[in-house]
């Protein structure tokens, strides 16, 4: 059951980075901040920070998040908002000032920060005893001095390429300058975040989440569940490519009083082909008899008999039955009544058949899934027959890793398509549910009030904590019926 476990949650991890990647990709493209990358959910095990990121891993698996600046439910930019932002600055100028040994690595965030506000200087002509201020002129940000009545900086002190390796943006100028202002850094980001100037204001808009055009957010918001969907045919083009176990068309055994049996076709029968079609597997056919529509066929057999092998034809004419679907549904198909002995072979696919099988086989999945989903809203299939929770999807990662890395594989694929897909349903605090508050956003001209938003938020998150409440008891329920 260990091995089980760690298998999931494996596959999870692949899972949520691939989804949350694209939200992160997505958002960098059009310039949101993003503020963490985390696979997990907190406390935080480990991380650490490259730009203007944090990637961690949390000690709750099966599941993460990209936190993007400003991404809370709100108006406008509130002080602890802005508090934020002014404390992320800060960690870029300290980050941008370690490349260049200008900060002590064992020292802390007001620290670093003063040392680079003290170590920057600018025009000693402009650089008086005076408030600090940022001017721009002709495109130049030029610094003012420090705190009134303390000594201007000294003729040893660097400007920013020397410093952090490139000039300072605006909102970065006005932090550096309130720090030389305050005796503390924690006063100079309180100040700033209460009295924001207008380019602070319009620094934090340019990169926040909620102030980007409707456009900008449903692509941020819809990257996460594509890319979910798109990386199941690229990694089903491995999976072809490596060798995926194929069933061949060999009968284990037939149905009696079913029309195979009835015609003679015996277990070990071998099927080479189906009305002059060459059959290589089971699959193809299942399909060529079922999409017959009826018609009579004729199946080319090769039997085995007293150690001899000899090749016979058969017709056969399908019947329509009755029988239950992966999803718990009875669906009427053409058949002969025969199962498969069991027999396979590893079969493997050059680079551009890959890509055509793994297209295709998503495709099919897709489709079959959305059924799937519909016929449990439309009640024709039972809840507790067609969803699992953690505890089955964990068996199921064991069984599947048992039987092989690409039965792994096809379970990963399988589930990735789900993520895809059940995230884009309009249900508040999935993704679909953000693209609904957008719709709403577009017919309006305006974001839906933020009462509403926060109400439909909160019965998103019963219906979510009441689903996995009853996932996990169906779960439960399963194991103790055996």
């Amino acid at each position: 059951m260990i091995s089980s476990i760690l298998y999931a949650a494996l596959v999870f991890a692949v899972l949520v980075v691939v989804h949350e990647a694209g939200h992160f990709a997505m958002a960098k493209k059009v310039g949101v901040r993003v503020l963490r990358f985390s696979v997990g959910y907190p406390p935080k095990i480990l991380g650490f920070r490259r730009g203007e990121t944090e990637y961690s891993v949390g000690a709750t698996p099966f599941g993460g998040y990209v936190r993007m600046l400003g991404d809370e439910v709100g108006e406008k930019p509130t002080p602890d908002e802005i508090k934020l932002y002014l404390h992320e600055i800060g960690l870029d100028l300290i980050g941008a000032a370690r490349e260049h040994g200008a900060v002590l690595d064992g020292a802390d965030f007001d620290d670093n920060l003063r040392m680079i506000a003290d170590r920057l200087s600018s025009d000693p002509d402009r650089g008086g005893p005076a408030r600090a201020s940022v001017a721009v002129q002709s495109g130049n940000i030029a610094l003012a001095s420090s705190v009134p009545d303390a000594p201007t900086v000294p003729a040893l002190a660097l400007g920013p390429v020397a410093v952090i390796g490139r000039e300072l943006k605006p909102d970065e100028a006005l932090l550096i300058n309130e720090v030389r202002a305050h005796p503390k850094v924690d006063d100079a980001i309180k100040e700033l975040a209460d009295r924001p100037p207008t380019v602070l204001i319009e620094a934090y808009c340019s990169r926040a989440f909620p102030t980007q055009s409707l456009g900008k957010r449903v692509l941020i918001v819809l990257a996460g569940p594509l890319s979910n969907i798109i990386f199941a045919p690229l990694l089903l083009t491995f999976v072809f490519m490596y060798g995926v176990p194929t069933l061949l068309p060999v009968v284990g055994k037939t149905t009696k009083d079913l029309p195979a049996a009835k015609a003679g076709l015996l277990t070990g029968d071998r099927i080479t082909a189906v009305n002059g079609q060459l059959m290589d597997t089971w699959a193809d056919f299942s399909k060529t008899v079922k999409a017959g529509d009826g018609s009579p066929v004729k199946l080319e057999i090769q039997r085995q008999q007293s150690g001899k092998s000899t090749n016979s034809t058969i017709v056969i004419t399908p019947t329509r039955l009755d029988q239950k679907t992966i999803y718990g549904t009875n669906a009427t198909s053409w058949v002969i009544g025969v199962q498969p002995s069991g027999d396979e072979i590893t079969k493997r696919y050059g680079p551009i058949s890959a890509v055509k099988e793994a297209c295709e086989t998503s495709v099919e999945m897709t489709v079959q899934m959305v059924v799937g989903i519909a016929s449990i809203f439309s009640g024709s299939t039972p809840v507790k027959d067609a969803l699992g929770g953690p505890i089955m999807i964990a068996q199921m990662a064991g069984q599947e890793a048992h039987r092989g890395l690409a039965n792994l594989a096809m379970f990963t694929v399988m589930l990735s398509l789900e993520l895809g897909i059940i995230n884009l349903l309009p249900v508040p605090l999935l993704d679909g549910g953000h693209l609904l508050f957008f719709v709403f956003e577009g017919i309006k001209g305006k974001p839906l009030e933020l009462r509403y938003r926060e109400a439909m938020l909160q019965v998103g998150l019963f219906l979510l904590v009441a689903l996995m409440a009853f996932v996990i008891f169906n779960d439960i329920s399963r194991i103790v019926q055996g």
